[in-house]
């Protein structure tokens, strides 16, 4: 397993964002998730994130995405979601009238942790510090 590395520190740290349009309006298509993602790429950088993967559904998209320890998530989510819901009601003046009020991102989204081996490795390796093999 490769780790990713600053000055001071070793980490490896992958999330999976779901992000939901308002409402759930099924706005999103092919087009419009690459642009979606062409967005993320824009301005992941300035987070220390990296993507990993992308998909989307036609009500919802899947990020999977490395960032760095002192990456600010909640500061990272909201800028891309400010960002890419101006860009593409601009870019996409159509998909207005489907969207409430104009809202293309419901105001909540899952964040999940991941990583290379499942809790109960870990739970197992912590419980096994200190103790003779």
């Amino acid at each position: 397993m490769d780790l990713d590395n600053n000055n001071h520190s070793l980490f490896l740290l992958y999330y999976h964002l779901v992000l939901v349009t308002k409402y759930r309006r099924k706005v999103i298509d092919d087009n419009i998730s690459n642009r979606l993602k062409e967005i993320f790429e824009k301005i992941q950088d300035n987070y220390n994130i990296t993507l990993q993967e992308w998909n989307h559904d036609k009500d919802h998209i899947h990020i999977l995405f490395k960032a760095h320890p002192n990456t600010e998530l909640s500061k990272f989510i909201n800028a891309y979601k400010s960002a890419s819901s101006r860009l593409i009601k601009k870019e996409y003046p159509k998909i207005k009238e489907q969207l409430w009020k104009e809202y293309f991102w419901s105001r909540s989204y899952c964040l999940l942790t991941t990583g290379g081996v499942s809790i109960e490795v870990i739970k197992k390796y912590i419980e096994k510090q200190g103790k003779e093999v």
